[in-house]
């Protein structure tokens, strides 16, 4: 089912067949840097096992790019103890995560799109108050995406991911109208 479509790009959520190309993504050293661990290589068992519950509270999709699947986008509603943890009382806050797993497609603005693409969703069909996000504080180019769509930096959350055995920070980042 397809969530929205912008331009080349469509999101759509997550189907049964597309466990092969998350297998191939989380289990490629450049990917897995910054999402997952790099010691954290997945095969379709353990894809099947995180991606493919029915009992998440994520909407998990795959993101094509000129008819190319070529990442992946979750998003969520917080709840009320991370809403309470961030500093968020009465409002309607979502998150999301996301990679794109074939790097022929990284730096080409793509992110950018999704990202804008995504934020544009959340607002206008979920109702989303704010959009946070958690990127390690050493993901450099996800950070710069994240701020060229209008996130901002919110604070620091020590120790937040367990990333290659280090306890890595995060930045706290929020989009909203």
């Amino acid at each position: 089912m397809m969530l929205f479509h912008n331009k080349n790009l469509k999101v759509r959520k997550l189907e049964d067949g597309d466990n092969v190309f998350l297998a191939k993504w989380l289990s490629d050293p450049s990917v897995l840097e910054f999402y997952e661990g790099r010691d954290n290589p997945f095969d379709l068992n353990k894809v099947k096992e995180a991606f493919f519950a029915t009992d998440d509270e994520e909407v998990k999709c795959i993101v094509e790019y000129e008819g190319k699947v070529i990442g992946y986008i979750q998003y969520y509603q917080l709840d009320d103890e991370t809403k309470k943890e961030y500093g968020y009382l009465n409002e309607d806050v979502y998150g999301t995560d996301q990679f794109i797993g074939e790097i022929d497609y990284w730096n080409r603005g793509i992110g950018t799109i999704l990202v804008t693409s995504m934020i544009r969703f959340l607002l206008e069909q979920q109702k989303a108050d704010r959009i946070v996000m958690d990127p390690q504080t050493r993901n450099v180019r996800a950070i710069k995406c994240y701020e060229k769509c209008g996130f901002k930096k919110v604070k620091v959350l020590p120790n937040r991911e367990l990333h290659e055995g280090i306890y890595q920070d995060c930045w706290l980042m929020e989009y909203h109208k």
